[in-house]
């Protein structure tokens, strides 16, 4: 007897503590929340414009492409001042190498008996003519005195058609102006005077006016990609007329001295 009153004893502790294990579970399960609601349409729908207005804002806070570009260039553009027989010419130009070194356009400085460069810090220097190449109008001019800071551009890569482009330079004595266009077409050749052609040029919708040549043609990220040559001019009047020209960077370094690009 003794025997089965302790297994009876046992039996009902077991029992009593599967009980309490039970209505345990049961409080758990009850005291649990539900789950998420399913997604709705509307949620949806309120998302995706979220993140529409996000992106729209964090675009609008950006600075603009033309913004980034003549940042880039601004310490490395120079005014150059040429002194001729017949009077006095400007037009700009770029450092491209930390020795100073000047890229510009020939017809810049054809003829100049003395040549100024002048730096955005307000500085400026003699320049001598260093190389040249009159079929592809452009040089290189050598300053003898270098600002305090020389910051040389960076040189960019091909361009496509319809990719943007900034025109920086020194339009009818407006110093350091850019304007902003496209490729209108690649591989151009145009009559220049002195019964001569330009090949392989940069055709753009960017605005260029006379103290526009020799300034850097820019993409988005202000890399050189050409150096302003000349626009096209039916009247004869020396006045934009919505296309100019740019020689390609490959050619303009390769040919003033510098590496094939």
């Amino acid at each position: 007897m003794g025997g089965l009153l302790a297994l009876s004893r046992r039996a009902r502790l077991v029992v009593a503590v599967a009980l309490l294990v039970l209505a345990g579970l049961v409080l758990v399960v009850a005291a649990r929340p539900e789950g998420p609601a399913p997604l709705t349409a509307h949620d949806v729908d309120t998302a995706v414009q979220r993140g529409i207005t996000a992106q729209a804002e964090a675009q609008a806070r950006a600075p603009a492409d033309a913004s980034i570009a003549y940042s880039a260039i601004q310490p490395s553009l120079v005014l150059v001042t040429a002194v001729t027989a017949t009077g006095k010419d400007t037009g700009a130009g770029v450092i491209v190498a930390s020795s100073g070194l000047v890229l510009t356009a020939f017809h810049v400085i054809d003829g100049a008996s003395t040549i100024t460069v002048s730096y955005a810090d307000g500085t400026s220097s003699p320049a001598r003519l260093g190389r040249s190449q009159r079929d592809h109008d452009v040089a290189t001019l050598v300053p003898e005195r270098l600002p305090e800071i020389v910051v040389p551009a960076v040189l960019g890569g091909a361009l496509t058609v319809g990719a943007p482009v900034f025109a920086v330079g020194h339009p009818l004595g407006l110093t350091d102006s850019l304007t902003a266009g496209v490729v209108s077409a690649l591989d151009r050749t145009v009559q220049v005077p002195g019964n001569r052609e330009l090949q392989h040029l940069i055709q753009f919708d960017a605005a260029v006016n006379p103290g526009s040549s020799g300034g850097p043609l820019l993409d988005r990220a202000g890399h050189v990609v050409g150096i302003v040559t000349g626009l096209a001019d039916p009247t004869n009047e020396s006045r934009f007329s919505g296309i100019g020209f740019a020689v390609p960077i490959a050619t303009a370094g390769a040919a003033a001295g510098g590496p094939a690009r």
